[in-house]
């Protein structure tokens, strides 16, 4: 199944052809004498066919940029500069232990464990979706197991399930 880039991607391809083709009608039609009407259609096809990718191209940057974002600031989020205390990290790695552990019993998939760590620290699905280079519905699918193997509701569940009785 094609992702949203190659889509993007090929539709761009699409559109540089249907130009090219269009440009060389057009080209041959002038030295042909066609009439007015038609060089208007050709040079409108021309036209609207550049905007549609200069339109995707600027999409695609845009979500390039946001991915490129995301991936770096769960990278600085990971490897804070500012260490805590031991006994953050003692309990930061117990909790981890006990949260890898359950995901053993819920008998997760490593791709459901992937998603589940990333809903747990808060991104949306879209977010998940972009950083795992997937597709938003797989993301969905993923999640929808990781409740149902739970027998939790939602993301919301899902982390009250490791943190409720702390407070």
């Amino acid at each position: 199944m094609l992702t949203s880039n190659t889509k993007d991607i090929t539709l761009v391809a699409l559109l540089v052809f249907i130009i090219s083709a269009s440009g060389l009608d057009l080209s041959a039609d002038l030295s042909h004498g066609a009439d007015y009407g038609h060089i208007v259609k050709e040079g409108a096809i021309i036209f609207l066919s550049t905007i549609g990718i200069l339109f995707l191209l600027f999409s695609l940057h845009q979500q390039r940029q946001k991915i490129d974002d995301l991936q770096q600031e769960l990278k600085a989020t990971n490897h804070a500069k500012k260490h805590p205390p031991k006994y953050v990290l003692d309990t930061r790695t117990a909790l981890s232990t006990v949260i890898k552990q359950q995901f053993i019993d819920w008998k997760l998939t490593n791709s459901e464990v992937e998603v589940a760590w990333l809903l747990l620290k808060g991104l949306s699905l879209r977010e998940i979706s972009a950083i795992r280079n997937t597709k938003e519905k797989t993301t969905r699918q993923q999640a929808s197991s990781i409740y149902k193997k739970s027998a939790l509701n939602g993301r919301h569940a899902l982390s009250a399930w490791f943190i409720e009785d702390v407070f």
